[in-house]
């Protein structure tokens, strides 16, 4: 028995008509077949997946309180997307910067990273994974975290560089 990937996330979220729009105007997910079905509950599906759904949203009300993961309680940091061009990661920097739901960007060596916050204030991060064929060892060997400059990162390796290591297709 081995798991191999992530099938699906499901989240707990204020307004379920909120989160879609977020989920669909700034990262591109789409409803799944029926996935718009219910009026507090939806199912919607990345771009270029291949999972039935990527992520359910279950709404709980205006009323409801902060996540207090990591702060007050133990519960899930963040979810992780991975992006299949460098491009992608160029084009989503911009679009959470302008939903104002950038928050971050990290390069972790192998690693570009972006995060960001949806309209409940849960942490998501978007990562494009340096090809192996193209990884350095000062790549391999660099210790923590560093600022990413993403406008150095495509000079360096292209637009459309394609992530490497993690692809689950």
């Amino acid at each position: 028995m081995a798991i191999f990937r992530l099938n699906h996330a499901v989240l707990y979220v204020r307004d379920v008509a909120t989160s879609v729009a977020f989920y669909r105007d700034v990262l591109g997910f789409s409803y799944t077949e029926g996935g718009d079905a219910y009026p507090t509950a939806a199912f919607l599906r990345a771009p270029d997946s291949t999972n039935d759904h990527d992520l359910g949203l279950f709404q709980i009300g205006a009323e409801a309180g902060p996540s207090g993961a990591g702060k007050t309680n133990v519960g899930l940091y963040h979810l992780a997307w991975e992006v299949d061009k460098l491009g992608d990661l160029t084009e989503l920097s911009a679009k959470l910067q302008a939903a104002g739901a950038l928050v971050g960007s990290s390069d972790h060596g192998t690693t570009k990273s972006l995060y960001g916050k949806d309209p409940d204030g849960l942490e998501f991060e978007i990562v494009w994974i340096i090809p192996a064929d193209l990884l350095t060892d000062a790549d391999r060997e660099q210790g923590g975290i560093r600022r990413l400059d993403l406008d150095a990162e495509v000079a360096k390796y292209g637009q459309d560089a394609r992530s490497g290591v993690g692809i689950s297709r």
